[in-house]
């Protein structure tokens, strides 16, 4: 596996860190006990570390918890839910939106992480969308079926073998995540991002505010521990959400992600960024020539 495009990734996942999990890299410790993901999501920069052997062991944690299901069954039964899946995607063959439709309905009443993998391979964007009442709606992409048998069944294999054994799973609120934190964590956050949801994220029953994540970090401070954020940025001169305050300490970093394709239909030329902030702790780590900097453009490439 070399790079980003060949790292088993089973969870397809709207917002992941996928191709820019190298650069968010470049600024782990070298020596890390144990790598922390509050937001879990499709572990993207978990995948990548364990990879590249940045880490020694890992917690996945995400308030949903349909979601933790499925990197159970992952990490602990990788060829039983590879097979259901190709069961699935096999099936659906000539009836491919009223199959979608069934295995929704079967979702919402039972929750299975096999399911649930086969509807996140075929909905629109990827994306986890949720109803008032409690129950997945997202509509599939008709252009696609999903990945084939074949390719998730590597996907799912690899992340098994990456992670299996040293990987702690939990489905709870991020608060209690930072509060079991210790010194030697590296906590990599990628928290639901204001410039998509504001204070409202359809994929968790608990919510979080801006104000109350600026909280938790500068208890994090207090207690000296080292993260790394993922949370909003902007294309173009125009800015998403509200930046994390100055008086945290934080060294803002942003990361080239690419062109916005939406401003490209609209016939303009803009790049997007997402903004990474560096932990006072592991700032006093980063070369003079960065820490100097206000703010240090990387282009992802």
């Amino acid at each position: 596996m070399n790079g980003p495009y060949h790292m088993p990734h089973p969870i397809p996942y709207q917002g992941s860190k996928r191709l820019i999990a190298p650069t968010i890299l470049a600024y782990c410790p070298r020596s890390v006990t144990r790598l922390v993901e509050p937001f879990a999501g499709s572990a993207a920069v978990s995948l990548a570390a364990a990879f590249r052997r940045k880490a020694d062991s890992f917690w996945l944690n995400d308030a949903h918890a349909p979601l933790i299901r499925l990197w159970r069954e992952i990490l602990k039964r990788p060829e039983a839910l590879a097979d259901a899946y190709a069961d699935l995607w096999e099936s659906q063959q000539g009836h491919e939106r009223a199959f979608f439709d069934e295995v929704r309905a079967r979702f919402n009443q039972k929750h299975g992480p096999a399911d649930f993998l086969y509807l996140l391979a075929r909905c629109v964007k990827a994306a986890i969308r949720y109803n008032s009442a409690g129950e997945f709606n997202n509509t599939p992409d008709n252009r696609r079926l999903g990945a084939r048998p074949g390719e998730m069944r590597r996907r799912i294999l690899g992340a098994a073998e990456l992670l299996a054994r040293r990987t702690r799973l939990t489905a709870q609120d991020y608060k209690r995540v930072l509060a079991d934190c210790e010194r030697g964590d590296l906590i990599y956050m990628d928290p639901p991002y204001q410039g998509v949801c504001g204070d409202r994220d359809q994929r968790y029953a608990p919510k979080m505010t801006h104000d109350q994540f600026c909280c938790e970090l500068e208890c994090l401070n207090r207690r000296g521990l080292t993260y790394i954020v993922s949370y909003d940025g902007r294309t173009g001169e125009k800015q998403y959400g509200e930046p994390l305050p100055a008086d945290l300490g934080l060294l803002h970093l942003e990361i080239r992600v690419g062109r916005s394709t939406q401003a490209t239909l609209l016939g303009r030329s803009c790049v997007t960024y997402e903004s990474l902030y560096i932990s006072p702790s592991l700032r006093k780590r980063i070369p003079k020539r960065v820490k100097s900097a206000e703010q240090l453009k990387l282009a992802f490439g």
